[in-house]
């Protein structure tokens, strides 16, 4: 899962970064909001966190763009700023949901989970399928009752991706797209070679092939 965080504080940035990638995100990060309007108008992410106080354009330009343009993916907006009024403008442009400075990253980890269970319809932290469960908290699997298969970072976030999209056709470069930052250019074959991986930790039965097309997750997906 692929987030764009869109904040001038070069510190911050840097800590929240490090801080979501820990818990199993790719985190492209965007200085200013002209930069930021690029790459959530050119890139794929799952959610957007942006600030308002952005340097060249402001953050409630750049969410209005984004509406306006038909991109609805789902957005945090950081304000340093407490005026109610504010808060419902940047509502109104299609913010999701608010959280004011400063804050504890565990609440802005919190207001995630909570904006993405809503999105995907159950909870990111755990999820389960048949006898296999995925914990993002200890970032491992668990098959029945076996102990815990520890999981790499990218197998983390492809087997949890695929988790959460059962039954679709995922291709190569939508997934590249959702596991890796915009700062690595990994060849296509590498996503080969994380499913072989996982097909060998949680049995082949579970991710297929569509030849030509790209792999499906816990069965095979059906024609409209």
């Amino acid at each position: 899962m692929r987030i764009l965080l869109v904040e001038d504080d070069a510190d911050l940035s840097a800590s929240l970064k490090s801080e979501l990638e820990r818990i199993g995100f790719a985190v492209d990060v965007a200085l200013d909001g002209e930069r930021g309007e690029y790459l959530g108008m050119t890139e794929t992410y799952t959610l957007v966190i942006l600030d308002l106080g952005l340097p060249v354009l402001p953050g409630l330009a750049v969410l209005t763009t984004w509406r306006q343009a038909g991109n609805n993916v789902p957005v945090i907006v950081l304000t340093a700023r407490d005026a109610w009024y504010e808060k419902v403008d940047g509502f109104k442009a299609g913010a999701d949901d608010y959280l004011g400075k400063p804050f504890h990253i565990e609440e802005l980890v919190a207001r995630i989970q909570a904006l993405l269970k809503r999105f995907y319809g159950q909870s990111i932290t755990e999820l389960s399928y048949l006898n296999l469960r995925l914990s993002e908290e200890q970032q491992c699997m668990f098959i029945d009752d076996q102990p815990p298969l520890v999981l790499t970072a990218v197998e983390f976030r492809l087997l949890r991706y695929l988790m959460l999209h059962p039954g679709q056709v995922l291709t190569k470069t939508h997934l590249l797209e959702h596991i890796y930052d915009i700062d690595h250019d990994p060849d296509s074959n590498v996503i080969e070679v994380y499913i072989n991986r996982l097909r060998q930790k949680i049995g082949k039965h579970l991710i297929s092939t569509r030849r030509g097309q790209g792999y499906v997750f816990g069965g095979q997906a059906e024609c409209p």
